[in-house]
């Protein structure tokens, strides 16, 4: 059986990343005639065609679409064990804080990629507020954090390194959507989200009662499984038996940011900055 050439996949994925052979040959730096000669290669070794092609634009055809998933993951895998062999050693330990909306979705697979690369390394973990983390950044206590944008009072920093809707949303089913005045889920004071949500209910003079309050997101999701409440919340984060409201009465939110603020920069809050904006780049939460 013959194998997949790492090099014809990285063309590959490039051009179905880019829509363009044209884009694609600058990226992989070859000319548009040999990355063609490449993906004819790769055409006949799965004996399957992998695009559409027309005047403008190369679109995947469903086989293309499925070797594009095993192209990315063989792509990443081998770069994981190029890593494994060729990164420098570090040993040491790094503190990182994170919120708890951020830790649930990325920081499984970051830390268990992190720590098969540098096993040697001690990650100290630390799950609070955006507010608290950064100072705990400003004190050396911790070496980086992940910290929500737009929080009243905390002034833009660090690296954006994720960027989310903001949504309605409420238990499939459940009756609170319906109430008036309107009953929300919010953060206490200060936080983006409430900003966000009071700012666009109070902009179409929709009426409405915080009926539930809590720090942490995981609070509010309790609040909206059990009907008490609807709440501004990432879409993300939306998973059964709580459900994204799409009724039009409620006015849209807009999108918020996630940042990386590091302390000192050193070899160790180097590499996982990095794992970071990876872990980030690969979410397909929503």
């Amino acid at each position: 059986m013959q194998l997949l050439d790492n090099d014809v996949l990285r063309t590959f994925v490039a051009i179905a990343e880019s829509g363009s052979f044209t884009r694609a040959a600058k990226q992989v730096h070859r000319t548009p005639s040999a990355i063609s000669m490449q993906i004819k290669r790769l055409e006949d070794t799965v004996g399957k065609a992998l695009f559409i092609r027309d005047a403008r634009h190369v679109q995947l055809t469903s086989e293309g679409e499925v070797l594009l998933s095993y192209g990315r993951r063989l792509l990443k895998l081998n770069e994981e064990a190029m890593e494994q062999f060729l990164s420098p050693t570090l040993e040491g330990r790094v503190g990182f804080g994170t919120s708890d909306d951020v830790g649930t979705r990325i920081l499984p697979s970051l830390l268990a990629q992190f720590s098969r690369t540098y096993p040697a390394v001690q990650i100290d973990v630390m799950v609070d507020s955006s507010r608290t983390n950064l100072k705990r950044v400003d004190s050396g206590e911790l070496d980086m954090a992940l910290i929500v944008n737009g929080n009243e009072g905390q002034n833009a920093r660090g690296e954006v390194v994720h960027s989310e809707p903001l949504v309605w949303v409420g238990r499939e089913g459940g009756i609170a959507a319906h109430q008036s005045p309107l009953p929300i889920a919010l953060a206490p004071t200060g936080c983006v989200w409430r900003r966000m949500a009071t700012k666009a209910l109070d902009q179409e003079n929709i009426s409405y009662r915080i009926a539930y309050t809590c720090e942490h997101s995981t609070g509010q999701e309790a609040a909206m499984i059990a009907d008490l409440a609807i709440a501004a919340f990432p879409l993300g984060l939306v998973r059964s038996p709580l459900r994204k409201i799409t009724d039009s009465s409620l006015p849209d939110l807009g999108d918020y940011q996630i940042s990386l603020v590091r302390g000192q920069s050193n070899p160790i809050t180097d590499a996982l900055a990095s794992y970071v904006r990876e872990a980030f780049a690969d979410f397909n939460g929503y």
